[in-house]
């Protein structure tokens, strides 16, 4: 089950707080001690933030460096070194401070002095050591210790090299195959007399009314007016094909068109 959401948001605003509270309730006893050194304003300031970038930053690349790479065992030592300083800056500051220990002291003013130069050559030396990304080998393989199916994989022979095949020639490109073509829809003319009418323009020339007239009464529809002729059955013949209206009259037939 997840945690509630007020137990997420307190471990997730709180870590940077502690951190916040923990540097800002560390810096007066480490500066305390700082001046107890002989540190003078404002270089007693550098020892609480030398101290706590120190154990950052060896705790980080303590943290982040894997098993084995180089600077890791460095950093670890760093990082524990760190703490014991904090913790000792933190108990000799108040133990001063509140008179059970005398502070002007020898040995304890020697330590003291030494911790900004060995933090410095403790960082320098992570620096100087990056992560490579690698793991130191600890064993070398021997023809006795390398396992027996990588000796029988090493001594393998390459297969022979097969020789390169000749080109093959393009592939004849085949005509495309023609379509069929899907012949026009037949015309239906409303007047059926129509049809009587429209083989006369294959011809390539526009039949007078005499020459649609013998072929209305070929047809079998008897006797037609010319107005009917002209106005109603070849009007529709021209209707649906308009460009047998452009075609020339036929010889003979021009006056009675």
């Amino acid at each position: 089950m997840p945690a509630p959401w007020y137990a997420r948001v307190a471990t997730t605003a709180g870590r940077p707080a502690v951190l916040a509270a923990t540097l800002i309730m560390s810096m007066p006893g480490e500066y305390h001690v700082a001046k107890l050194a002989g540190w003078s304003d404002p270089w007693a300031y550098g020892m609480p933030f030398s101290l706590s970038a120190y154990a950052g930053i060896a705790a980080v690349v303590a943290a982040t460096r894997p098993k084995g790479a180089r600077g890791r065992a460095s950093a670890t030592v760093g990082a524990a070194f760190a703490i014991v300083l904090a913790l000792a800056a933190q108990v000799v500051a108040h133990l001063a401070a509140t008179g059970h220990m005398d502070a002007d002291q020898a040995w304890l003013i020697a330590v003291t002095s030494m911790v900004p130069p060995a933090v410095l050559a403790h960082l320098l030396h992570l620096a100087a050591t990056p992560d490579d990304g690698t793991s130191p080998s600890t064993s070398v393989d021997t023809e006795e210790t390398t396992p027996l199916v990588e000796r029988v994989e090493q001594e393998q022979q390459p297969a022979p090299a097969i020789p390169p095949q000749p080109s093959q020639p393009p592939a004849p490109q085949l005509p495309p195959v023609p379509q069929p073509v899907q012949p026009p829809a037949p015309i239906v003319y409303r007047d059926p007399r129509c049809a009587a009418i429209r083989p006369l323009y294959n011809g390539g020339t526009r039949p007078g009314t005499a020459a649609m007239r013998d072929a209305l009464l070929a047809a079998g529809h008897g006797r037609v007016g010319d107005s009917t002729i002209r106005g109603v059955l070849r009007a529709e013949v021209e209707e649906h094909e308009p460009t047998l209206a452009d075609y020339t009259p036929a010889i003979g037939s021009a006056r009675a068109s």
